[in-house]
């Protein structure tokens, strides 16, 4: 009996110790004062960034993907497999938005940017950057967002 005890507590330390581990978070303040929170996954090697949120059906309004680059420019997109319409917010490496692509059009082949160099990009819900009021301009912040080491 004890040692099923002692497998239940280590099984139920162990779920514990994993649900408490951070999960990616990308905040943005607007010049407005509102907050918009995105629990985010990491695209953080070029297979990632190539993958993005292609084949995804649905996003949750607080989900997001943030795309890490290893430097600073003009970056682009594309919605080829991605049924799901997105808002692409582009950041600089001050952590400043510098241009939203609202509304991506599923499956499209065109190329989305925004012409000004950017290090990240954050996709969330086509329609959401609209509905908490982002703008270029506002600041973000990354909580648990590995952003040292990013693949080239």
């Amino acid at each position: 009996m004890r040692r099923y005890v002692l497998f239940f507590l280590i099984t139920l330390m162990m779920l514990s110790a994993a649900s408490c581990e951070a999960q990616p978070k990308v905040t943005i303040l607007t010049k407005s004062g509102r907050e918009a929170a995105f629990q985010v996954e990491v695209a953080d090697t070029p297979a990632k960034r190539t993958m993005g949120l292609q084949y995804r059906k649905d996003l949750g309004s607080d989900r997001g993907m943030i795309f890490l680059f290893p430097s600073e420019a003009p970056q682009s997109f594309w919605m080829k497999n991605t049924p799901i319409p997105l808002d692409m917010i582009f950041i600089n490496r001050e952590r400043r938005i510098v241009g939203i692509v609202e509304q991506t059009i599923p499956y499209s082949l065109d190329s989305r940017s925004v012409g000004a160099p950017s290090q990240f990009v954050l996709e969330i819900n086509g329609g959401l950057a609209k509905r908490h009021g982002i703008q270029t301009g506002d600041s973000v912040h990354f909580q648990d967002v590995p952003t040292e080491h990013v693949a080239e």
